[in-house]
C-alpha cells in the first residue's frame, strides 16, 4: 500500500466521480481507475461502489477513508516535521567575486531563512584559489569557472556567463553598438587581471587565435580597484555582467562580447558527498536553488542556465 494510493481514493471520495478526481490529480482515468483496484485488490474487500452516476464509498470504504485521512494527516506532519528541523553546524562557501556581487546577499537571505541555525563562512577570492582551498578542505563548496576536479570532487554545471566589454561613458574608443567582437578590440586600452586569473587566460588564448595582442594599460587582481579604474577611465575591461553589480551601472557602458569562445561557464563544486556535512549538503541544494532564481527573475543579466 502507498501513500499516493490513499490520496487517490480520498479523493475519489471527495469527488464522487472518478473521472473528476484523475482530472485533479492529473492522471488518466484508466490510470486512476488501476490504482484504486489494486488497493481493494490488496485488501481484498470492495471499497467504492460503481454506480451510473459516479462513485460512493461501501461501508468498508467508509471506514478506510477515516484512517486513511488519518494516516495521510500523520504523513504530512512527518514531512513537516522533517522541513522545519534546526539544522545546526557551519559550512564554508567560496564565491568568485563576480559571482558574489550577485549572489552573496542573496544566498545569506536564503540560508538564514531556511536554516538559521547553520553558520556561513563565505570567502571571496580569485576561483584558482578557491579550488585550491577546496581541495585541501578549507571550503565545503563553491563556484568555480575552470575545473579540472581531483578524485572525489562533485561538479556540475550551473550556469553560463557571457562576457561584456565595459567601460566608463566617454573613454576614447569604447564601442557603442548592440554588440562587439573582440576584433574590434585590438586598439583599446584594457584592464585586465594577472595571468594568474581564469578569465585572463580566457581572454590571452582567445586574442591569441585570431593572431593578436590585447592593448592591456594596467592588471588588476582586485576587481574593486579595477573597476574604479575603469570608471575613473583608465581603461576598460571584459568581465560578466557581475562585475558592476556593486556599482552604479549607469556610470558604465556595458557591450556584449559576441565572439563564441570567450563565454565563462560557472560549475557548483563540493567536496564528495561522504565529506559533506548535512549542513554543507543542505548549503549546497540552496546555493544551486539561489542561482538559478537569480537568473530567472532578470537580476543576472548575460547569464543563463546550464540544461543538464
Amino acid at each position: 500500500m502507498e501513500l499516493r494510493q490513499l490520496r487517490y481514493f480520498v479523493k475519489v471520495c471527495e469527488l464522487g466521480s472518478m473521472g473528476k478526481a484523475a482530472l485533479e490529480l492529473g492522471l488518466a482515468t484508466s490510470a486512476l481507475s488501476q490504482q484504486i483496484s489494486r488497493l481493494e485488490g490488496e485488501l481484498a474487500t470492495r471499497l467504492l461502489q460503481r454506480k451510473a452516476t459516479g462513485v460512493q464509498p461501501t461501508d468498508a470504504g467508509l471506514a478506510f477513508l477515516q484512517q486513511a485521512h488519518l494516516t495521510l494527516r500523520h504523513a504530512d506532519e512527518a514531512v513537516r516535521a522533517a522541513q522545519t528541523a534546526r539544522l545546526s553546524g557551519h559550512v564554508n562557501i567560496g564565491l568568485a567575486s563576480t559571482t558574489a556581487a550577485v549572489l552573496g546577499m542573496p544566498l545569506m537571505a536564503a540560508m538564514a531563512e531556511r536554516y538559521p541555525a547553520v553558520r556561513l563562512h563565505l570567502v571571496e577570492a580569485l576561483s584558482g584559489h578557491l579550488a585550491t582551498m577546496l581541495n585541501a578542505r578549507q571550503l565545503d563548496l563553491a563556484i568555480l569557472f575552470g575545473v579540472d576536479a581531483p578524485r572525489g570532487w562533485s561538479v556540475s554545471p550551473l550556469l553560463d556567463e557571457e562576457l561584456f566589454v565595459i567601460g566608463a561613458r566617454g573613454l576614447a574608443g569604447m564601442p557603442t553598438g548592440p554588440s562587439v567582437r573582440l576584433a574590434q578590440l585590438v586598439q583599446l586600452p584594457l584592464i585586465l587581471p594577472s595571468a594568474s586569473h581564469g578569465l585572463r587566460s580566457l581572454m590571452d588564448a582567445a586574442f591569441a587565435h585570431m593572431r593578436a595582442a590585447p592593448h592591456i594599460v594596467a592588471e588588476i587582481d582586485g576587481l574593486s580597484l579595477l573597476m574604479d579604474a575603469v570608471r575613473a577611465g583608465y581603461g576598460a575591461t571584459i568581465q560578466p555582467s557581475a562585475a558592476i553589480a556593486r556599482f552604479d551601472a549607469q556610470a558604465f557602458l556595458s557591450v556584449p562580447l559576441q565572439d563564441v569562445a570567450t563565454g565563462r561557464r560557472n560549475y557548483l563544486a563540493s567536496l564528495s558527498e561522504e565529506e559533506l556535512s548535512p549542513a554543507a549538503l543542505a548549503a549546497r541544494v540552496v546555493l544551486g536553488d539561489v542561482a538559478r532564481s537569480v537568473v530567472r527573475s532578470g537580476d543576472w543579466p548575460g547569464v543563463t542556465l546550464h540544461k543538464n
